[in-house]
């Protein structure tokens, strides 16, 4: 297998074998599943919602499951102006969502404050959660958010996922011990 080839096929052995890396075929699920959380703050919010209509079709890409629950979602998509109020709302949804999860900045406003230079609206949300992909305009198109998508498939493409599987998991202790009654 080639460094440039994600998985090998020989059709000389019998059954039909595929070999692939753990990595490559974890990172194929990941990226052809994507499932969106909605943050829809502005009017961002409707080109997101145009996204998943008929004439754009998120679904083409794996990501039509909008999930309004942090618990089944993966991937968040800041859409509009976060005020400084929203701000602890959106990390708590993102604190909630279960790991691996990534963040998408959606318009101007999500990603450095937009026009709104004022006491009330943060100047980007990288300042509480980690953005992974930015998204320009006022309010981008849906092809706009579309390309945003795709290269954030092409990230989770190119994770490390076989590392994480163990990383930090609890140690589970299987020693029985008998209670002893106190008599």
């Amino acid at each position: 297998m080639s460094a440039t080839n994600e998985y090998g096929y020989n059709s000389k052995v019998e059954g039909e074998v595929i070999v692939s890396r753990a990595d490559a075929v974890i990172n194929w699920v990941r990226r052809h599943s994507v499932w969106p959380m909605p943050m829809g703050l502005a009017c961002c919010a409707i080109e997101l919602m145009a996204a998943g209509g008929s004439r754009f079709d998120i679904s083409r890409f794996g990501m039509e499951v909008m999930r309004f629950s942090p618990r089944q979602s993966d991937c968040m998509i800041v859409a509009g102006t976060v005020t400084y109020k929203m701000a602890q709302v959106v990390r708590r949804i993102y604190d909630q969502m279960a790991e691996p999860k990534w963040v998408v900045a959606m318009g101007a406003c999500a990603s450095s404050g937009g026009m709104y230079r004022s006491y009330s609206t943060l100047q980007g949300v990288d300042r509480i959660v980690p953005v992974d992909v930015y998204i320009s305009g006022c309010p981008p198109r849906p092809e706009a958010l579309l390309d945003g998508m795709m290269r954030l498939q092409d990230k989770i493409n190119t994770e490390g996922s076989t590392r994480d599987l163990l990383r930090n998991r609890p140690v589970r202790d299987l020693s029985f011990q008998k209670q002893e009654s106190g008599s």
